[in-house]
């Protein structure tokens, strides 16, 4: 059973509460050039991330920011995004009134607000300058940022224990605390409890778990998931989803992103794509039409069911932008791509339309299945190109609103 949290509107995104798991990225863009961070945010958007958070670093990036929302209207893209602030949030935020008004939700770190006095002065600037214009918060805290002086203060209370605790307890304590103090303190100074979102982020699947587990215990605030430094390729993807599959089976998870190391040149809604796929296996929500696919073996010698697989598979997310507003309930279709006749038929009755591909020694011909029903049975040199006419017709006659 999923955790009950409060709800709390990003613009036009529910998160918590009943409202299903939402996904987010992150631009690597220089928010400074307004063109190319507003075409990452609608690429992302495109892809499917419901809530894009962009840096705001420096005055250069604060006075772009109302800019990057014109243009993002003016694409007819209407997805929130969130400033990222660390170290002079309070200053960017006050002195850059249209990036204060501009932006659907703050995000603001804890452990770079500042230091001593300073730190609840600008911690409080951030806190009014959200409530004076509505905008809910993200109170999110680091392992690599955690402040300083709360650490200390716990580990000399820790050391003074009969029985003190190991040294990385406490450390995922003081996250704990980092995060509801700061929510505590947000409230006293006139944030409403619906407009307030927290995350403590590591980067070990162990110690993430941990921390979230607790977290969720001690209140009812929506949670934001995610590794904060998941890593590149195989082992982001691998890492994330061992870890959030844990905590999204056990109910604890409100908005999620995949903090992936884009390879060089590498295509950054990938972190999109992967958070859909977590999601969407799970059955927890669903996003595109899933395709599924035998791994091969000795009886599949021909990589033609591999391709066609894969080529499917892309055209299936490349339509999802038209299909979506067409097509209701598309992205729950399930197409099977197999290789021989060992799971082949069997796989292809299950979804809503497969195709068992000859293996190796079999006659040259590919059957295809509708709704669990052979309807026809292809061969030559076109099976790809007809296959996918049988999808499109599949589709605009089974999901025509």
């Amino acid at each position: 059973m999923r955790r009950l949290s409060r709800q709390v509107w990003v613009k036009h995104v529910a998160v918590g509460g009943d409202a299903p798991v939402v996904v987010q990225s992150m631009t690597n863009t220089d928010t400074a050039d307004a063109e190319a961070t507003a075409k990452q945010i609608a690429d992302l958007a495109r892809a499917g991330s419901e809530l894009v958070r962009i840096t705001v670093n420096t005055a250069e990036a604060a006075s772009r920011v109302a800019r990057i929302r014109a243009l993002l209207d003016g694409m007819g893209c209407e997805v929130p995004i969130v400033g990222d602030f660390h170290f002079n949030g309070h200053r960017l935020l006050s002195q850059y009134p249209d990036c204060a008004k501009a932006l659907d939700k703050y995000r603001i770190n804890p452990g770079n607000v500042g230091t001593g006095r300073k730190r609840d002065e600008q911690f409080a600037t951030m806190i009014e300058m959200a409530c004076r214009y509505e905008k809910p918060v993200r109170i999110g805290v680091n392992w690599g940022s955690l402040d300083p002086d709360l650490l200390a203060k716990m580990m000399d209370e820790n050391g003074k224990r009969e029985n003190p605790l190991e040294a990385d307890e406490v450390q995922r304590e003081a996250l704990v605390v980092s995060a509801l103090s700061s929510a505590e303190r947000a409230v006293e100074l006139g944030l409403s409890p619906d407009k307030i979102i927290l995350s403590c982020k590591v980067s070990g699947v162990q110690d993430l778990i941990k921390v979230y587990t607790d977290l969720a215990s001690r209140c009812d605030y929506p949670l934001h998931l995610g590794l904060t430094e998941a890593g590149m390729g195989s082992k982001g993807i691998v890492a994330s989803t061992a870890a959030l599959a844990v905590l999204l089976q056990s109910g604890i998870g409100d908005t999620i992103r995949i903090s992936l190391t884009p390879e060089p040149g590498g295509d950054r809604t990938k972190e999109v794509v992967v958070a859909q796929e977590i999601l969407q296996t799970m059955g927890l929500r669903s996003f595109t039409p899933m395709v599924t696919a035998c791994p091969g073996c000795g009886r599949t010698t021909s990589v033609f069911f591999q391709e066609l697989a894969r080529d499917i598979q892309c055209y299936l997310r490349s339509k999802m932008p038209e299909w979506r507003k067409r097509f209701k309930g598309v992205e729950n279709m399930n197409v099977a791509v197999m290789g021989c006749v060992v799971n082949g038929p069997g796989e292809s009755k299950l979804a809503n339309i497969g195709i068992s591909l000859p293996g190796s020694g079999e006659n040259p011909v590919a059957p295809v299945y509708v709704d669990g029903v052979k309807t026809v049975t292809l061969k030559g040199e076109h099976i790809a190109r007809d296959f996918q006419l049988i999808i499109d017709d599949y589709v605009t006659t089974r999901y025509q609103q």
